[in-house]
């Protein structure tokens, strides 16, 4: 027999299991029933009492004759915490909770600010930019600065403040009332959601006068 056939006779074994890593579960696997692995385990009862310190097996014992899953809900604990509960309930309840949570890092404040002797077409278009930054879900931050005389007429101020906080109504409301800093008026809106704005009342297709002229030349 020469070399060639008895290596064909005698086909090497496959070792490539060997270098195969463990099954790696991930950091959001939860173990549960047989597949939790310390010896003993804390329990909590799936009436939310506690029932202490047991092996394992008696705790899995005890989950199965309720028809329930012992669930590890605290793998760090010492020893790890278990609850006896619905298992697929469980795992319902958590991805619903995780779809709740809100996105904080996509909420911005913008800021729009205006002047006592604004024009109609500034004012037109600072109203249409706060509308754009509210409807994509942003805070919203009023701000108006006096400058000179105009600190003798903050009613004039806040009249315009609460006239274009008003006009926007549909989109965001006020998180206060307006409130004077210094030489400033600063108030915050918050976006109103999408469903609600057809329920909300309706918004004014005109904008309304800035100011009357008589009272620009008494700050003049």
């Amino acid at each position: 027999m020469t070399n060639q056939q008895f290596k064909q006779s005698f086909p090497r074994k496959d070792h490539g299991s060997r270098n195969k890593k463990p099954w790696n579960f991930g950091k959001n696997f939860i173990r549960k029933n047989d597949k939790i692995k310390a010896k003993e385990v804390r329990v909590i009862g799936s009436d939310g009492q506690q029932l202490g310190i047991m092996p394992t097996f008696e705790a899995v014992a005890i989950a199965k004759k309720q028809n329930l899953d012992l669930v590890e809900i605290s793998p760090n604990g010492n020893p790890p915490v278990c609850k006896i509960l619905d298992f697929g309930k469980y795992k319902y309840d958590e991805s619903k909770k995780n779809k709740g949570v809100p996105k904080q890092a996509s909420a911005r404040t913008k800021e729009v600010k205006l002047r006592v002797a604004i024009d109609a077409n500034d004012y037109n278009t600072k109203m249409r930019h706060a509308i754009e930054f509210l409807e994509h879900g942003n805070k919203l931050k009023l701000s108006l600065m006096f400058r000179g005389r105009e600190m003798s007429h903050t009613e004039l101020g806040f009249e315009l403040v609460k006239k274009f906080a008003n006009e926007i109504r549909a989109y965001g409301t006020l998180d206060s009332e307006p409130k004077l800093f210094g030489k400033m008026i600063s108030v915050t809106l918050s976006p109103v959601k999408k469903q609600c704005r057809a329920e909300s009342c309706q918004q004014t297709t005109t904008f309304a006068k800035v100011l009357d002229a008589s009272e620009l030349l008494k700050l003049k």
